[in-house]
């Protein structure tokens, strides 16, 4: 399964991608607005300080240090010349923390310092009637460390990396969980095949949908052997009781044929010879599809080969060139209906030679059958293994075969693990059977 297209893989992605978005999107919002948000505070709370010291000085003289406010860090009372003329006791005997002055007919004043203590933010609030003359009420409120540092963005991002892997996790996992009923279905519906159509998934005891799934699937699979049981047996029986009047009609014409006229005698039992060939080789393909178990042995394909070619009446000249030791593992009375089968058709289409050869690639053993005929089209190569499919230049009775030759022998070289392909050879026909070899 490939993991970009799996549902669990796209509702995972899908997780982090969405609630990523979302996290790290806060992430962002909060690395923006908390430091504007926590200095307007100290910017509230300095200001407070500073009003509340300039309404003290209005009416009262500091006789030594500024009594501390809390979270004040620096209070003084500055004239107009920076001379300090109060402060609390942390800053006593120092210059002014800022030279930053009220202008025109503003009384307040807001500036951010930062000395090597660190950060802090400042408020003066003017008092021209104050005990000590037209002064500035100053008090400064210092900044906290994540105000100062990185420390606030790296934090969060790290925090949403770990929150979104966490979800991502989920996801995988949650999904997996919900997903393992539905992958035993897939996996057992994998093992079953059109030869085997017994068996069934398990049903989960889950009481939900998935369970709902496996039950219909066991229930399509019992129609659909059924179905497929039936297609058989009819093609079994139809075939079994075609072949004795078949037969019949053929020990009749075989008896006309001796009379004077037997010409149309011959024709006739042409037609019916032809009609049994189709009836024996639709049962034959009717096992094929059964997928009937057959004795398989261990035997050399090229004494094989060059039997069947001596066996076999031709009407062309033939040509072999087979290797020794081509050992394979099948059914004899099979793998010798498909070297029939391209023999036949090699010498029905060839027009003065056929060539065959058995060799040995690899592991494969191959045999390969080739005529001088027409050919067949690059197009049409896939086609004439398809049942009952004949080229253009076949399609009259007298040269063409029954359209089943090619199908059959595909179907018992595939259940001997091995292909039957139509090979390039130009203008001639190659027909390249490969087997494993033994």
């Amino acid at each position: 399964m490939v993991f970009g297209r799996s549902i669990r893989a796209r509702m995972t992605i899908a997780t982090v991608v969405v609630f990523g978005a979302v996290v790290f999107a806060q992430v962002l919002a909060i690395s923006l607005t908390y430091p504007v948000r926590a200095r307007a505070d100290l910017v509230d709370q300095a200001d407070e300080a500073s009003r509340h010291l300039a309404g003290v000085i209005g009416e009262h003289r500091f006789t030594g240090p500024i009594p501390p406010m809390k979270g004040v860090v620096t209070m003084q009372v500055v004239d107009r010349g920076g001379h300090v003329l109060a402060a609390n006791a942390a800053l006593a005997g120092r210059p002014p923390v800022t030279r930053a002055w009220p202008t025109g007919h503003d009384m307040r004043v807001q500036a951010r310092v930062c000395p090597p203590g660190g950060c802090m933010v400042v408020v003066g609030t003017r008092n021209s009637a104050s005990v000590y003359g037209s002064v500035v009420a100053y008090a400064a409120m210092r900044e906290p460390f994540l105000l100062r540092s990185p420390f606030l963005p790296v934090l969060l991002s790290g925090s949403a990396a770990v929150i979104v892997a966490l979800l991502g996790w989920g996801a995988w996992y949650g999904t997996g969980r919900v997903l393992a009923p539905v992958e035993r279905i897939r996996s057992g519906l994998e093992r079953i095949s059109g030869q085997d159509l017994s068996r069934r998934v398990d049903v989960p005891d889950t009481q939900d949908e998935v369970a709902q799934l496996a039950v219909t699937v066991n229930d399509t699979l019992a129609r659909l052997e059924d179905a497929v049981e039936r297609n058989r047996h009819f093609v079994s029986d139809a075939s079994h009781e075609l072949r004795s009047p078949i037969t019949a009609l053929m020990v009749r014409l075989e008896a006309g044929m001796a009379y004077p006229d037997a010409a149309d005698w011959q024709a006739a039992y042409d037609d019916a010879q032809r009609l049994s060939d189709i009836v024996h080789d639709l049962l034959l393909m009717a096992r094929l599809d059964a997928g009937a178990e057959t004795a398989k042995e261990r035997f050399d394909l090229g004494v094989l080969v060059e039997e069947e070619v001596a066996r076999r009446p031709s009407r062309l000249p033939l040509t072999m060139d087979v290797e020794p030791e081509l050992f394979v593992r099948g059914n004899r009375l099979r793998l010798c209906r498909v070297l029939t089968n391209l023999l036949a058709n090699a010498d029905r289409y060839g027009d003065t030679r056929v060539w065959v050869s058995a060799r040995g690639e690899g592991n494969q053993a191959v045999v390969e059958v080739r005529d001088d005929g027409p050919g067949i089209p690059v197009e049409m190569r896939e086609r004439v293994f398809e049942r009952f499919t004949r080229l253009d230049q076949t399609r009259s009775r007298d040269s063409g075969g029954s359209g089943l030759g090619l199908p059959i022998a595909r179907d018992i070289a595939r259940a001997h693990g091995g292909t039957l392909e139509i090979g390039d050879g130009g203008p001639q026909t190659r027909l390249v059977l490969r087997l494993p070899r033994d």
